[in-house]
């Protein structure tokens, strides 16, 4: 299907847990796509994940390294680009955490220490990751950067709690860096808003189910899947796509531009 669209290209992917998580299934189409890649994350995630699984597949290393520390991501740099045998064609930024949602905090009473967690690990992070590429030339010339993101970014949804404040902060880290990282050598940043998806910490919020209902009904096409997702970036990581920086792109059926399905009216009607 993807004709080794990234044949010779060679990249890291952050955050792929189990083969639920986008990561893991962005991974495989890379691999299959003729791409070579490093997998990393923190060693706790190491610990609870099965990545070792996945890169045995993929014939692949892993290298663990938290995103919120500077020397890790220094040392997974250069040592991935020693393995791979030369600089990077792309990066995906599949990493998101937040206490507060997790312990159940309402946003209205937020942990600030957990908050800033949230915004490290969820947000921040994107940006000590590029950080760390650009000052250490470790792009290739018209690579490309993906992060993943959510909608809970332009809109409220109450139980996605303050990991919408870090989806916020993670596209505008897109976009600002996308121009200095452009100008230095064409590599372009760019963010995924992605549909409720059945991924391990996707269904951690609470009311996940329902909402994944609800979404899959408003979406005219339905929700778009991890597979999807994991063809959408590959797309995003190809040269085909040499031109679009900056931008958060809508990967979610239709749910972003749709103000009211009927199938949803219908439901509504059917209850009273």
């Amino acid at each position: 299907m993807n004709h080794k669209l990234l044949e010779g290209k060679k990249g890291i992917i952050f955050g792929a847990l189990d083969e639920n998580s986008i990561a893991w299934k962005t991974a495989l189409k890379i691999k299959e796509a003729g791409g070579e890649f490093t997998l990393t994350n923190a060693p706790v995630a190491l610990r609870m994940g099965k990545i070792n699984e996945l890169a045995e597949t993929c014939g692949t290393t892993v290298i663990a390294a938290d995103a919120t520390n500077m020397d890790d991501l220094n040392s997974l740099f250069e040592q991935s680009i020693e393995k791979l045998g030369g600089k990077l064609d792309f990066i995906l930024h599949s990493i998101g955490m937040s206490p507060n949602v997790r312990k159940k905090k309402s946003y209205t009473n937020l942990n600030y220490d957990w908050l800033h967690k949230t915004l490290d690990i969820s947000a921040m992070s994107f940006h000590r990751v590029m950080q760390v590429a650009y000052n250490s030339d470790a792009m290739n010339d018209w690579g490309s950067i993906l992060a993943l993101s959510y909608i809970a970014a332009q809109r409220v949804f109450p139980d996605y709690g303050d990991m919408a404040d870090a989806k916020a902060t993670l596209e505008s880290i897109g976009r600002s860096f996308g121009y200095h990282f452009g100008a230095k050598n064409n590599v372009r940043v760019n963010t995924i808003s992605q549909s409720p998806t059945y991924t391990t910490a996707g269904s951690g919020v609470e009311g996940f189910k329902e909402f994944f209902d609800y979404a899959d009904k408003m979406s005219p096409l339905g929700n778009a899947t991890a597979e999807a997702c994991a063809d959408y970036c590959i797309m995003m990581f190809s040269d085909l796509t040499r031109m679009v920086t900056m931008q958060n792109l809508y990967h979610d059926g239709g749910f972003s531009s749709v103000g009211m399905s009927p199938a949803l009216l219908m439901d509504a009607t059917a209850t009273k």
